[in-house]
């Protein structure tokens, strides 16, 4: 459900909407600590996702703010949080698990992905191994091993 909409109606209004679109993860430096999720749900999810995401969020960490902007349209979510006004930035992030675990576990329950674009990498690699099965992993290893039977690429990094 749209509530509010901003269409382009020229280059130049969609450029001026993509550099808003570009600011937002510099805004949220500069208002603190902030945690970020790259997600994916069902497009016929997303209202869900958003609505019932903020307010588990909320209810661990009242003051919380939500910042959910991305690929809306594909179900492609950066669900990104920012650390409650006034509250201490080293324990905003110290709680970095509990809320990336309240954020992929609805992820994974509205059978989404807690990686969308920007893959795993190596801050999701424990996620990867807690959320993924064994027949998953085994094929991301045999896929792993069959591009990169030397294991050039990225050694050790994932597997």
């Amino acid at each position: 459900m749209v509530v509010d909409a901003v269409f382009a109606e020229s280059e130049v209004q969609a450029q001026a909407l993509w550099k808003i679109r570009e600011e937002i993860p510099e805004a949220q430096t500069r208002e603190g600590g902030s945690i970020k999720h790259d997600v994916s749900v069902p497009v016929s999810k997303t209202v869900e996702f958003i609505a019932e995401a903020s307010a588990r969020v909320e209810a661990h960490l009242p003051g919380i703010r939500v910042c959910a902007f991305g690929h809306i349209g594909d179900g492609n979510i950066h669900f990104n949080l920012t650390q409650p006004v006034d509250s201490d930035k080293e324990a905003f992030i110290a709680q970095w698990e509990e809320l990336n675990r309240i954020v992929h576990d609805f992820v994974v329950e509205l059978g989404g992905s807690i990686s969308a674009e920007h893959g795993i990498g190596l801050v999701k690699k424990k996620e990867l191994a807690h959320y993924a099965d064994e027949t998953k992993l085994k094929l991301m290893r045999t896929i792993k091993q069959a591009l990169d039977p030397d294991i050039l690429m990225n050694p050790g990094k994932i597997f």
